[in-house]
């Protein structure tokens, strides 16, 4: 297993389930036991929740599962042929079958003064050690990218007194992965909580003194104060050592419906990969939790020639201030968004449809509808918009109809 993170941790898990009893070697770049990342940008960061908490499990589940964790190490390459891996310091790895979890990284920011102190990405547990103890009351953090990571470090940020301004280039936030009715809604929180949302804002530079950032300086020549910079603008998969092996890599390691790639030893989850994507007739990547949990489950199942599992519906989640967004399935495409509930409430969804099929819901603080919206993605249900807007009707009788 080449990576630490959820995809690797949930194979492991489910090969020794799954009754596999050779030996399992997880080699992860991190010091670090496999650990969950989503609770980095909210609970974590905020400290209300320990670090022992968000490891998937502890030494002694390794230990008494006879899985050795090779940390702090880093694959050097692979070699499918003599079915090995070379690890970066020496030494190699035999495999019977190999999966690779390697994941994502921060997508940099290609600006003058990106290397300066207190510039920061939000991905690992280090980085938030480095993070947390500059998040001080007064203290003043500009955040590049209004995505899921920028706005909910925001949150934080606020909750914990610092003075926020997040600055994105489009016309509005969460612009790649929603639609304005949602953007509206966040941007209209994020300024209620006091912070300040540039849009059409371009980073031109950072600058500094003495080698620690200072300001962040707008195209147009706006110099905003900064304590700190941290950076979102979105990721890039960890395809290189797929790629140097030859294996398909296309914007993401190709795999089939098993999490396998075109060498049927060799295996790929999570973030990495390029998949066929259920319900939606195409492939693409997923950055979720769903996905490195399924895919993980996947390619433990393909090993042990079992039975796929069920495919799930691609679901997501983000907490802000008192504000929890669940998304099911994947909105691109839809030609129709269907509001249900009240936006001023903090209490609604945006259903998305397509030739009047559901094919994504954005529900928040709304658990029915995103519950209910999860099953009729997955059945392919065609839905009238007036029903889904009629909230006389409660989403348990939507459903019964379309099930009737």
């Amino acid at each position: 297993m080449i990576g630490g993170g959820q995809a690797g941790a949930q194979a492991v898990q489910s090969l020794r389930l799954f009754g596999y009893e050779g030996a399992i070697t997880l080699v992860g770049d991190e010091a670090a036991l496999p650990y969950q990342r989503p609770p980095l940008s909210k609970a974590y960061m905020k400290g209300e929740l320990g670090e022992e908490r968000l490891y998937f499990k502890p030494a002694a589940w390794y230990e008494d599962n006879k899985v050795e964790t090779l940390l702090s190490q880093r694959v050097e390459s692979i070699d499918r042929s003599a079915r090995e891996v070379h690890l970066e310091h020496g030494g190699h790895l035999a495999y019977d079958a190999l999966i690779i979890a390697t994941g994502s990284r921060p997508r940099p920011v290609p600006v003058e003064g990106a290397e300066l102190k207190n510039v920061f990405d939000l991905r690992t547990l280090a980085d938030v050690e480095h993070i947390q103890p500059k998040m001080m009351d007064g203290q003043k953090l500009v955040i590049v990218g209004a995505g899921y990571i920028g706005l909910e470090a925001a949150a934080v940020a606020r909750q914990l007194g610092l003075e926020v301004t997040v600055l994105e280039m489009a016309e509005r936030v969460l612009s790649r992965v929603t639609s304005p009715v949602i953007s509206e809604f966040y941007q209209d929180l994020h300024k209620e909580h006091g912070v300040d949302i540039r849009l059409g804002a371009r980073l031109d530079k950072l600058v500094g003194e003495d080698g620690k950032v200072t300001h962040a300086v707008l195209a147009g020549g706006e110099a905003i104060e900064a304590d700190m910079v941290l950076t979102g603008i979105g990721i890039l998969p960890n395809v290189e050592l797929a790629e140097a092996s030859g294996l398909p890599v296309r914007d993401g390691i190709i795999v089939d419906e098993d999490a396998r790639t075109s060498d049927p030893h060799v295996f790929a989850a999570g973030d990495c990969t390029v998949r066929p994507l259920a319900h939606y007739a195409r492939t693409g990547r997923l950055e979720s939790v769903h996905n490195a949990i399924e895919q993980g489950k996947l390619a433990a199942a393909a090993i042990m020639g079992r039975e796929r599992p069920k495919l799930d519906c691609p679901w997501f989640w983000s907490d802000q201030y008192d504000v929890k967004l669940q998304i099911a399935g994947l909105s691109m495409g839809h030609d129709t968004v269907v509001v249900r509930g009240d936006p001023q409430a903090k209490k609604f969804a945006a259903f998305y449809l397509k030739g009047g099929r559901l094919i994504a819901v954005d529900a928040v603080n709304s658990p029915p509808e995103f519950m209910a919206a999860k099953k009729l993605i997955m059945s392919g249900a065609h839905v009238a918009a007036e029903r889904l807007r009629d909230t006389t009707l409660s989403m348990k009788e939507i459903a019964a109809e379309i099930a009737a």
